[in-house]
């Protein structure tokens, strides 16, 4: 079954992504490809992506019928999803496993959802 992995983030988790410190940068990234290595070489890694920060998102509604854009960001909240990982696992604890190894800062919220399957 497939389940996503979502990643929400602060902030500050976005801005230390392109912080000019390399230090702090380096930090942030060096787990990551460590941890897509795991999944592929587990077998169960379908896809996934970080996300460019909130303020880049275009959102798109239709109130009355008619599409509405507005620029990002939306939610008033202090975490904003920040990537995600598919992958595909035989049941929810296996997914809590990967989603509990997935690079975080203390604090981070990392959710599972299992997916919709697909439509025929």
């Amino acid at each position: 079954m497939n389940y996503t992995i979502l990643v929400f983030e602060t902030k500050d988790d976005f801005a230390i992504r392109t912080d000019p410190d390399p230090k702090k940068r380096d930090e942030y990234w060096a787990a990551w490809p460590l941890y897509g290595n795991a999944l592929r070489a587990a077998g169960v890694f379908i896809s996934g992506a970080g996300l460019q920060p909130p303020e880049t998102a275009t959102r798109i509604d239709f109130p009355d019928g008619q599409p509405r854009v507005q620029d990002g960001p939306y939610a008033d909240t202090k975490e904003q999803l920040g990537g995600f990982c598919v992958i595909d696992v035989p049941n929810l604890d296996a997914a809590l496993e990967w989603a509990a190894r997935c690079p975080r800062a203390p604090g981070r919220i990392v959710e599972v959802r299992p997916n919709v399957p697909p439509m025929s």
